[in-house]
């Protein structure tokens, strides 16, 4: 199996509520450009944008339409910071790098946020903050920890009792909370549309329904050809994430592509939408095998879990993302769901998104382990410095040597194992 092999599972609300956009022209014909980016996600979008604004003529090639991947299917939370503490990046990589990690992830958030407000993109923008909600005392003593570390850099996350996060969600089943104000919500197929509109007036072209079929060095070029053209580049970023196929297979054996499902009910009532979720954050919860949920414009509820390798897998785990809302908001066990759908995020074997520069002009960034929306921009942002030749020294992420997964051909077997040991911790309360 590999990474585009997906149960298709395609009723999505955020294609549903997207605003029109103009659709993008195949690649016909040759066509040369400074950088070449492979991927119209929000990665490639980011490194897109930024490189134009830095005066370079810049293509990027999408297999299907700007945001079709990921991007466009997430739960459109923009998650401040890393999934480890902030002090593990400066043990791993050292005080230097770890620090500007530290402030790279920390910041990716408000990058998101001034990107839409610069580019006046429409993507029902709310940055009310990340709501963590904590399932037992293990959680929330792991919520304490991180914002005691963050504190040290600068970071000041509220820790929540009880009682305030209960107000601030609209359910008792979580004993604590912490909130990053640093974080928010949107509508991301949206917000990757707008990438896309701000990088074309910046004047990048985009190609859709432009699958790259090979890629080869010449010389002090590459060439990427298409089915219908042949692009020129110097540089090329491969900006393919959880859809990285055997364009460069060590790439694609670098992450596991991890489902994910999403569902979401028809607008509620005035009365259920003043009682779920009453100030629209998009909370996340701290079991192993988390939940996270929010309110879209419209007022209908959405639930994103874990989804399966298989049609009937997946089918399974959507009637539990609403048999769980119902658990957690009993009111809304007689509203209509309007909307099912899924999609693949990456990832890393040690949780932190990897950059990679394989020494022939090009590079890659992916590997956002569900912190997609603003870790994918940022890293755009740190391709594209790489790309005008900024020295790896002195990027804001650190570059690593790329390693495969062993025995990543049977990765689904694997993680569905520990799915079932995850769903057997959490059902135990540990």
């Amino acid at each position: 199996m590999i990474a585009n092999e997906e149960p298709v599972i395609a009723n999505s609300l955020w294609s549903a509520t997207a605003r029109p956009s103009e659709p993008c022209a195949v690649l016909q014909g040759d066509v040369s450009a400074d950088v070449a980016i492979v991927g119209a996600g929000f990665t490639g979008l980011s490194a897109a944008l930024h490189l134009a604004q830095m005066g370079r003529s810049v293509v990027v090639l999408e297999a299907q339409t700007p945001g079709w991947g990921a991007s466009g299917r997430n739960g459109g939370q923009v998650n401040p910071g890393l999934i480890a503490p902030p002090n593990d990046a400066i043990a791993r990589f050292g005080p230097e790098m770890g620090r500007r990690m530290i402030r790279l992830s920390g910041e990716a958030g408000q990058l998101v946020f001034d990107l839409i407000a610069q580019h006046k993109i429409q993507c029902d923008a709310r940055p009310v903050g990340w709501l963590r909600a904590a399932h037992n005392r293990g959680g929330m003593t792991s919520l304490a920890q991180k914002a005691e570390q963050w504190a040290q850099h600068g970071a000041e996350l509220t820790l929540l009792s009880q009682t305030e996060v209960a107000q601030a969600i609209g359910t008792k089943a979580y004993i604590g909370g912490l909130i990053d104000p640093r974080g928010g919500n949107l509508h991301p197929l949206n917000y990757a549309l707008g990438l896309c509109e701000a990088a074309r007036a910046a004047g990048v072209r985009i190609f859709g329904g432009s699958r790259v079929e090979k890629l080869q060095r010449r010389g002090q070029e590459h060439l990427l050809v298409t089915q219908g053209g042949r692009l020129r580049a110097g540089r090329v970023l491969l900006c393919t994430n959880g859809y990285s196929g055997p364009l460069h297979r060590g790439l694609q054996q670098s992450v596991v592509p991890i489902r994910s499902v999403q569902v979401a009910t028809e607008p509620l009532s005035k009365e259920l939408r003043d009682h779920i979720l009453p100030g629209r954050h998009a909370p996340s919860d701290t079991r192993r095998l988390l939940s996270y949920f929010r309110m879209d414009a419209a007022g209908r509820f959405v639930m994103g879990a874990r989804g399966g390798y298989t049609v009937q897998a997946t089918r399974a785990r959507l009637a539990q993302a609403r048999a769980w809302s119902i658990k957690l908001f009993p009111q809304l066990a007689g509203v209509r769901w309007e909307f099912e759908w899924g999609g693949s995020i990456a990832a890393t074997a040690d949780q932190y998104p990897h950059l990679h520069d394989f020494g022939n002009g090009m590079a890659a960034g992916l590997g956002y382990n569900g912190r997609g929306v603003a870790m994918a921009t940022a890293m755009g942002k740190v391709l594209a410095a790489w790309a005008v030749g900024r020295p790896h020294a002195d990027l804001d992420f650190p570059v690593t040597r790329l390693r495969k997964i062993p025995f990543h051909p049977f990765y689904p077997l694997g993680v569905e194992a520990r799915v079932a040991y995850y769903r057997l911790c959490d059902g135990l309360g540990l």
